[in-house]
């Protein structure tokens, strides 16, 4: 959620859709949800981040709220809408680059799920199927952090981007990695870019493969992009510790709202199939 530097454009032209066939024997399911239980999302796999969390972006992320997070007819919809909503942290003295009190008011709603404090992995196959929001300001994700962020802050614990599509750049979809030696704060990202013309009207299989080695990042089940473990030590790779994963649609903010928000699109869905979680079986 914080990339700037891009690397690797890789242009693609499929528009058929994985239908979500399970990998290789070499995989074993340990955790997923199918979103086929109507209402809020579950709350044994989901905890929920809340207010302006991030990145300067406009939408205040709410809790159980099924404006802006639930299920329905077999997909999770994380819904942006337009709207005027408190904020609870507003202190009138607090100056502008306090941003996330100084605001009285969001202007835009969302939400963001997470599995912080349900479940996290270290290594495997992270897969979700997803249609993508359209229009100028929006900014959906499917991403991972370390487990120990708050000791150690970001962005040591890691950060692996698995999908995300800034709505001023419709077609093209980001993956990318923060470390403490490669983060754009830094100028030297790790990150590509990849073309799926369609990816706001059908839905696609994003998928990360992580072992000790390395990672790669997967749409329908063609990779376009490695980052492999260099041997250097945790400053490049913190990723030999647990991390949980984060569902979110961000309006605005720094990179999403760098061409403005078209408030003509709202509501606004990040619709999500399914999200799966493989590990390798053993030899």
């Amino acid at each position: 959620m914080r990339v700037r530097n891009l690397s690797i454009l890789l242009c693609l032209t499929w528009t058929t859709a994985l239908v979500g066939a399970a990998p290789g024997p070499e995989w074993k399911l340990v955790w997923a949800d199918e979103f086929d239980r109507p209402g809020l999302p579950d709350p044994a796999r989901w905890n929920y981040e809340e207010g302006f969390v991030r990145n300067r972006e406009l939408q205040y992320y709410t809790v159980a709220r099924t404006n802006n997070a639930r299920v329905e007819n077999g997909l999770l919809i994380i819904e942006a809408h337009k709207e005027r909503f408190p904020n609870p942290r507003h202190r009138p003295d607090a100056p502008p680059e306090r941003w996330q009190q100084s605001r009285p008011f969001a202007e835009y709603t969302s939400a963001s799920l997470t599995t912080r404090d349900r479940a996290s992995w270290t290594y495997g196959r992270f897969e979700i199927r997803a249609r993508l929001p359209r229009g100028r300001g929006t900014w959906p994700a499917f991403w991972m952090l370390g487990t120990n962020i708050t000791q150690v802050g970001w962005p040591a614990c890691g950060e692996i981007d698995i999908l995300e599509y800034v709505g001023h750049e419709p077609g093209i979809i980001h993956a990318n990695v923060h470390t403490r030696g490669y983060n754009h704060v830094r100028g030297n990202g790790r990150g590509a870019r990849i073309q799926i013309p369609d990816a706001e009207t059908h839905f696609h299989v994003y998928a990360l493969e992580w072992s000790p080695q390395r990672l790669d990042f997967f749409v329908d089940d063609r990779k376009f992009f490695t980052l492999e473990n260099d041997g250097t030590g945790v400053d490049s790779w913190p990723f030999d510790a647990p991390h949980y994963l984060i569902l979110n649609l961000a309006i605005g903010g720094d990179w999403g709202g760098q061409r403005g928000v078209d408030d003509s699109i709202f509501p606004c869905r990040f619709e999500i199939d399914y999200v799966r979680v493989y590990q390798r079986s053993p030899p």
